[in-house]
């Protein structure tokens, strides 16, 4: 079914069925030494496959069984996720569907979570214009992917991967079908979720720009959403710009308040709250998001203030325009057809 919608498509002519003695071969049988992720939608296996012919580092998403009567829907999905291609996207290469459960091929980047860069400290202090360029690229990731109806439904640190000079890559935006009439809970972490989501059960596009703020708020300040004595960090940003009865510096990570960016830091900060304001459609699109995170970073740049793991203004501007290019490239293919919007609750 998958091979057939793939053909009429016409336009994923690099999506690989793996063989299964290739699964088991690349991730030694899944050994659990080669387990590089884990999660309540499956676990992640790192792997050595061939792809276009050479022997390539990728990562295999060994997903939960799929309920049977919702086969039609997990391969519609699986032909939207393999047309997606973005900068900061992580790739599907391809799947295998000789098992029990799904396994999906994914593009394998190298440098870990975000989670990990932030609460783990082994790249040492980061620096203002290494977090808005995080925040830039996953900005522009989610934008891409809601160009293409596509809701991500689980945007959390976990779930933005690192690679080559800190380029963050989204990952983990499906497989799971939401229609208008049936919407099912996420099984992401409570303290990124959309208080409205809770309320009608109802994931929007705004409700993927809420989880992207509380992320930029963990940005900045490099505390965990869940802080000291049961408060959140969305309600402490609040008490920073309503009541005052939190300072600024209170909130913000030590490594970032000397840097002489004050001013670039109370916007950013008032982006993050806007991000998660109430009622949700008085937030930005994260379209508008990716401007405004990109406009900061050009600040930086015209005072050659960006470090040296994310310099190169080239870099920027390409990512930037990419969105221009792809935003287009699958809807009108889509046309006609139910289209899938993606949250969490099958295998991604």
């Amino acid at each position: 079914m998958l091979k057939r919608m793939l053909r009429r498509d016409g336009n994923n002519t690099s999506f690989t069925f793996y063989d299964r003695r290739d699964i088991e071969k690349g991730t030694d049988n899944f050994r659990k030494v080669n387990i590089v992720g884990q999660g309540a939608h499956g676990t992640v296996y790192k792997a050595t496959l061939d792809v276009c012919g050479t022997a390539t580092t990728v990562a295999v998403k060994r997903c939960k069984e799929i309920d049977k009567t919702k086969t039609m829907e997990f391969v519609q999905e699986l032909v939207v996720l393999c047309s997606v291609s973005h900068p900061n996207v992580v790739k599907l290469l391809g799947c295998c569907l000789q098992f029990k459960a799904p396994m999906l091929v994914y593009e394998f980047v190298q440098n870990g979570t975000l989670r990990h860069l932030l609460h783990g400290r082994s790249w040492g202090p980061l620096t203002l214009a290494t977090r808005l360029k995080i925040a830039m690229d996953s900005a522009m990731a989610l934008a891409h992917l809601h160009s293409q109806t596509i809701l991500h439904g689980d945007v959390k640190p976990e779930n933005i991967l690192l690679g080559d000079r800190l380029i963050a890559k989204v990952s983990d935006f499906g497989c799971s079908t939401i229609n208008d009439n049936v919407q099912v809970i996420p099984k992401g972490t409570l303290d990124y979720l959309d208080p409205e989501f809770l309320n009608d059960c109802q994931l929007t596009k705004k409700s993927d720009v809420y989880s992207f703020g509380v992320v930029l708020m963990e940005l900045l300040t490099g505390k965990k959403p869940r802080v000291k004595d049961r408060k959140n960090l969305t309600l402490l940003f609040q008490q920073l710009l309503v009541s005052g009865s939190v300072t600024l510096h209170d909130l913000l990570d030590p490594d970032i308040v000397d840097e002489g960016n004050m001013v670039l830091i109370h916007q950013t900060v008032q982006l993050a709250s806007r991000c998660v304001a109430l009622p949700g459609e008085t937030r930005p699109t994260m379209m508008q998001v990716a401007d405004e995170l990109r406009g900061f970073l050009n600040q930086m740049l015209s005072r050659s203030q960006l470090p040296q793991e994310i310099q190169g203004l080239g870099q920027i501007q390409m990512s930037y325009e990419m969105i221009d290019i792809f935003q287009g490239s699958t809807t009108e293919r889509f046309t006609g057809e139910r289209r899938a919007a993606l949250s969490t609750e099958l295998a991604r």
